[in-house]
């Protein structure tokens, strides 16, 4: 190890931030030098995809610069990642190497639209930040129709966004006056709503979008999309629009590393450690078993926690402590109504028998809790 240690975290989004800001304020610069890179260099925290599309909100006004981490002794590099070296511990990017003596890979799933045949040229991508405006504009010309949004891969991130999606439309065209002459369908390959909030949660959510008329269909398992048509395994539908969650890979660079397998994710336990020495991975990039096939769902708030726990056990680690910390498996997602309101799915998916996870009442002091989350993310961190 050189004099001072140097962190490699790879990834600027709620993994990588979260652990470059608790790692910096528990050691000063003359302990520990950390480095941040991502191939982009803003920040949003996701859910303002919705409000984008709503909008109430522009993108230029919800983003964050990665730059102000300099300002914190967090040096940041807005590059490509080409190649994780894990035996010579070194980092490829576009223009140099990067030696580590601690790597945290938290680089997020990427949208793979090119996996289902005909996506990209029949539908639009819910999750795709450059594409909301033109979202927008297309369901304030909608007159008459149907809307169809199709979950296209499980898992996928910010589980709730997809009915969140439908629910904010919903209000759309109530505002606009033309939703009694529009249908919304929603297609999860799914056999209930949310899995990983399980079978009470997943009824209370399908009766929240029951309740505006939003028809939910389950099991449906995309193959592959026409013009104006979804063609399923067993069965199709007819759309005028369709918003899509398209299937979530890690990113190819992690594969080819050998960190996981072709279209996995990274297998991680509570100590978010991989098999390689100090090497961490964190948030949507891994897999996180709870039991069985349940595993802890890809959301900020858990990458945020997971980032926490590896922060921890690094500064452990530097200051040569035997003791490590695990991550407590705890967050909360909110799910907003559309009426101004909204609710919080609490989670603790290793409490002692089995995940437990509630569902509040939608209120507006949770829409205003959920607007708060926001900014007090891009204070702390940028």
């Amino acid at each position: 190890m050189s004099d001072i240690p140097h962190v490699l975290i790879l990834g600027g989004g709620f993994g990588g931030l979260s652990a470059a800001n608790e790692i910096r304020n528990n050691l000063s610069s003359m302990q520990v030098k950390i480095t941040v890179i991502d191939k982009k260099d803003w920040f949003m925290v996701g859910f303002v995809k919705l409000w984008i599309i709503k909008g109430t909100r522009t993108f230029e006004n919800s983003i964050g610069s990665l730059n102000e981490l300099r300002k914190k002794e967090i040096n940041f590099l807005k590059e490509e990642i080409l190649k994780i070296d894990l035996q010579n511990k070194n980092i490829k990017t576009t223009t140099r190497t990067l030696s580590y003596d601690f790597l945290i890979i938290a680089m997020g799933a990427s949208l793979t639209p090119e996996k289902i045949p005909g996506l990209s040229e029949n539908g639009m991508n819910l999750y795709d930040h450059n594409q909301l405006t033109e979202i927008h504009n297309q369901l304030k010309k909608m007159k008459s129709g149907n809307i169809a949004i199709s979950i296209m891969g499980m898992p996928y991130k910010c589980p709730p966004a997809p009915f969140e999606a439908s629910l904010l439309i919903d209000s759309m065209l109530r505002e606009t006056g033309v939703r009694d002459s529009v249908q919304i369908h929603f297609y999860s390959p799914a056999p209930i709503t949310l899995p990983a909030a399980g079978p009470e949660i997943s009824q209370q959510i399908l009766n929240l979008i029951n309740s505006e008329n939003i028809f939910f269909h389950d099991s449906c398992k995309i193959k592959s999309v026409e013009k104006n048509k979804l063609i399923f395994e067993h069965g199709e539908a007819n759309f005028d629009l369709l918003l899509a969650i398209p299937p979530h890979v890690a990113p190819k660079v992690i594969y080819e590393s050998g960190l996981a397998k072709e279209d996995g994710f990274i297998p991680i336990s509570r100590d978010c450690k991989t098999p390689f020495e100090n090497v961490y991975a964190v948030g949507d990039v891994t897999t996180l078993t709870v039991t069985g096939t349940l595993t802890v769902p890809k959301a900020g708030v858990f990458a945020e926690g997971e980032a926490v726990t590896v922060a921890q056990n690094i500064i452990l680690k530097i200051h040569s402590k035997k003791e490590s910390s695990l991550f407590d498996g705890k967050g909360g997602c909110f799910i907003e109504s559309g009426r101004d309101t909204a609710s919080l799915i609490e989670i603790d998916m290793f409490s002692e028998s089995k995940p437990l996870t509630k569902l509040t009442e939608s209120t507006t002091k949770h829409l205003d809790e959920k607007i708060q989350f926001e900014k007090e993310r891009l204070s702390k961190w940028l």
